[in-house]
């Protein structure tokens, strides 16, 4: 059995993290049960994602870790692919902008 490419299952959708977290953005995937997502931070500082099943939920959880915290880090330039709850709200804390692009799919 082989590793299967990204293949993507939904349209992409964007964000800029702030100081303050934006309205979460649902993505939306095409699948059954889909639950990966490519997640782009083109920003030039880290970003606390928030994520849940919820817009709330993903709002609670993007705070900035400083000892613990729910929010997922994303380096500065990263082009990560990750597994979340389907059809996952997003959003994120930055100290500076950066824009978020995240595409549901399957696959590495």
């Amino acid at each position: 059995m082989g590793i299967n490419a990204f293949t993507k299952t939904g349209n992409t959708v964007v964000f800029t993290a702030a100081a303050t977290a934006p309205t979460p953005v649902q993505v939306i995937n095409t699948t059954i049960g889909g639950n990966q997502y490519r997640i782009i931070n083109a920003g030039t500082s880290v970003v606390f994602l928030g994520y849940g099943t919820t817009a709330a939920e993903a709002t609670a959880a993007s705070a900035n870790v400083t000892t613990s915290g729910s929010a997922f880090p994303l380096l500065a330039g990263t082009d990560e692919i990750l597994t979340f709850v389907p059809n996952a709200y997003f959003t994120g804390t930055s100290t500076a902008n950066a824009t978020i692009y995240i595409t549901p799919g399957d696959g590495v």
